[in-house]
């Protein structure tokens, strides 16, 4: 898409989780695309109009990408027709599909100046791959809060963008139990504990190995070339419940709780 005229759009129903914004196809026709990027889960595309298309997969949302150079797919995107919600068209041929069985994704278009101030945007925490993420930061978010460890780290509107897989496997390798109070890794005097500083750095260790396996493959997550992701054979505790530690000195096994509603796979002997 990068560096692309979109040259046609086709819009194939007037909404998805939400409804798609007014004139929503002629104020993308024509328009040249300047830059692709990401905050949190959302997908950003830069026009050169200065707007902004914003995309949300939902839980089903994908897209697939036909051209004549665009290899094969491993595994083959959904073409089921009723599901093929929007098209983009560009000028060197290639055609894009948002496909989404759930229509629980959805497209926005806004003004790049008023991103900041947008409401799915303006409470959304720091990226866990920037350079803002360290211990210190961990210290101030965390400072006094009572809340599970686990779901502080889940809180959108500290560090954006962490899911549940990733934050009890790393968990599990800083020795954290995700049933501790966060607060409990700061200073009285609010500064980081060595605990704090090292769960900054594995957090990006995760993330970044996720990335490198293709992500997470447990249900219909792939990778753009419709592969499998790996990073679910490195699973230390996660959907491991009953299985033995992993940690060579220790001798637990893997239990798995519920928090808000969500599955928590840890080990009680070596989290602490």
């Amino acid at each position: 898409m990068a560096g692309q005229r979109i040259t046609e759009v086709l819009q194939r129903r007037p909404d998805l989780r939400f409804p798609f914004p007014e004139n929503f196809a002629a104020r993308l026709s024509g328009r040249r695309v300047t830059s692709v990027g990401r905050r949190a889960k959302y997908l950003l595309v830069d026009l050169d109009s200065d707007d902004v298309l914003i995309m949300h997969l939902g839980m089903s949302g994908s897209f697939r990408i036909e051209d004549e150079v665009t290899g094969f797919f491993h595994h083959e995107r959904s073409k089921l027709a009723a599901h093929d919600h929007v098209v983009f068209r560009f000028e060197n041929g290639a055609r894009i599909t948002y496909n989404d069985p759930r229509r629980f994704g959805f497209m926005l278009l806004e003004r790049r100046a008023d991103l900041p101030a947008h409401p799915l945007f303006r409470h959304i925490g720091i990226e866990p791959l920037g350079n803002e993420l360290d211990g210190a930061l961990i210290a101030r978010a965390f400072r006094n809060k009572a809340a599970p460890l686990k779901a502080a780290l889940l809180d959108q509107s500290l560090i954006a963008g962490l899911g549940n897989i990733y934050v009890c496997e790393a968990l599990h390798r800083a020795g954290l139990s995700p049933r501790r109070a966060a607060g409990t890794i700061v200073r009285q005097d609010g500064k980081p504990t060595v605990r704090a500083n090292a769960l900054a750095g594995i957090i990006r260790e995760v993330l970044q190995e996720a990335v490198e396996a293709g992500g997470s493959s447990l249900r219909d997550h792939r990778q753009t070339d419709g592969a499998l992701g790996y990073f679910q054979h490195r699973f230390r505790v996660y959907d491991r419940e009953g299985e033995h530690c992993p940690n060579p000195k220790c001798n637990g096994v893997v239990r798995r709780i519920v928090q808000s509603g969500r599955s928590t796979f840890f080990c009680g002997e070596c989290q602490r």
